[in-house]
């Protein structure tokens, strides 16, 4: 069954978590023993309706408070689709949160209340979703119960959204009109809003296409783990663990690896149950080839035809985390894929104000939270793709080398520096 994974953004009080419990509790996929529990946690708080909100928020500073600090992620299925979703802080002080949450989602749900129409924190968060490349948008306009669902409310939220979308690189935007408290357009069609002849926020999970969102034509296959059993069975087999993280790979395919430069031919793909004739992302496979060379975990096995770049200096946007700053000319370990590095920040060419989505070429100190863009030099050159190009493959984490803390995600945003 094919998997969406998709992540909720917007300012605090938006509904996101709300919008989350109303999708598992119409959708049936809530246990009893979950909505005795949120039931009498209500109760506790001394509210009349159920609280769908506290499905998602678990810490006890977000009970209390009635916001989302830390990302949390629920899963639930229908019978169309797989669902994976990452729940996202609205603060400002909590962005590094949103950008781990919707680091590998295919769609994006951006809430706005209908009240207060777009805001800064709206455009913060469309520009983080298009900075990481998530294929689809969908703009939910929330709280239609408490502006009578006027379809004049709506249109006017849309055409806001839409005056700044061109500035986006997000290629799917799609709104709809809902109320999450209610009901309204979340799983059932709403009757409130007769005017609105779109689909369900539902139905649009279920059947939105995502093949395409995955590189089918880059073949990028990073070695986690060389498999030898030297059982009786599998006496002689060596085979290469990995997940497929671009392109696709078939049983006699020429491949090279990196960065040896030796070449070869795929004997077979195997998973746990099966062999495969052909593979690809995202799949996890093991692959086996037909000459006795090395390879080990952190290369990388790609077509001889098609390469990716190979460099030691990188020009990426930088995600900060940690509450300690960037350290220019500081050294950090680098990890891409499943190869570790270490790596020196060379410069700081700007951190972006995403509130107005300008460039900041006279404060270049990177602080928690804050976003732009740097030049790095690796000690040994990685393999590597744009991030526009292939989100895997494009994107790296750095951790301090003291602490061992990861301290910023990055994405590579030029094929060279």
């Amino acid at each position: 069954m094919e998997l969406l994974r998709f992540t909720t953004a917007g300012s605090v009080d938006d509904g996101k978590s709300t919008l989350i419990g109303r999708l598992l509790y119409d959708s049936k996929s809530i246990f009893e023993d979950q909505i005795e529990a949120i039931e009498k946690a209500g109760r506790n708080q001394g509210k009349s309706e159920i609280d769908l909100a506290l499905l998602t928020d678990g810490l006890r500073a977000e009970r209390e408070q009635g916001i989302t600090i830390d990302v949390a992620y629920r899963y639930f299925a229908t019978p169309k689709r797989k669902f994976i979703i990452a729940d996202t802080p609205g603060h400002i002080q909590y962005t590094r949160n949103m950008v781990t949450g919707a680091s590998t989602a295919n769609l994006a749900i951006i809430l706005i209340d209908a009240r207060n129409g777009v805001i800064e924190q709206t455009l913060r968060h469309a520009y983080i979703a298009s900075l990481l490349q998530i294929p689809h948008i969908v703009v939910c306009i929330n709280k239609m119960d408490l502006v009578d669902y006027d379809e004049a409310v709506y249109e006017k939220i849309k055409k806001q959204f839409e005056s700044f979308a061109p500035k986006l690189e997000v290629r799917d935007i799609k709104f709809i009109p809902i109320s999450a408290l209610k009901g309204d357009n979340v799983v059932e069609p709403s009757e409130n809003m007769p005017w609105y002849r779109g689909t369900t926020l539902m139905y649009l999970l279920e059947n939105i296409y995502i093949k395409g969102d995955y590189n089918h034509t880059d073949a990028r296959f990073p070695v986690q783990y060389v498999i030898r059993p030297q059982s009786e069975e599998f006496h002689d087999y060596r085979g290469y663990a990995g997940r497929i993280d671009g392109g696709i790979f078939k049983v006699g395919d020429k491949i090279k690896v990196l960065p040896s430069g030796l070449e070869s031919k795929i004997k077979s793909i195997d998973t746990l149950n099966e062999k495969l004739d052909f593979a690809f992302a995202p799949q996890s496979v093991s692959i086996t080839v037909e000459d006795d060379i090395d390879i080990s975990r952190g290369d990388m096995i790609v077509k001889p035809n098609n390469l990716p770049v190979q460099s030691q200096d990188i020009t990426a946007m930088i995600s900060w985390f940690n509450e300690r700053p960037l350290q220019v000319r500081g050294k950090y370990i680098l990890r891409h894929t499943t190869n570790e590095v270490k790596c020196i920040i060379q410069e700081v060419k700007f951190k972006m104000d995403i509130n107005s989505m300008n460039k900041n070429t006279e404060d270049k100190e990177i602080k928690m939270n804050d976003i732009g863009k740097i030049k790095i030099k690796t000690a040994k050159p990685l393999f590597f793709d744009a991030y526009r190009k292939n989100r895997n493959t494009g994107s790296f984490i750095l951790i301090d080398d003291i602490t061992n803390e990861t301290v910023g995600a990055g994405m590579i945003v030029t094929d060279k520096a």
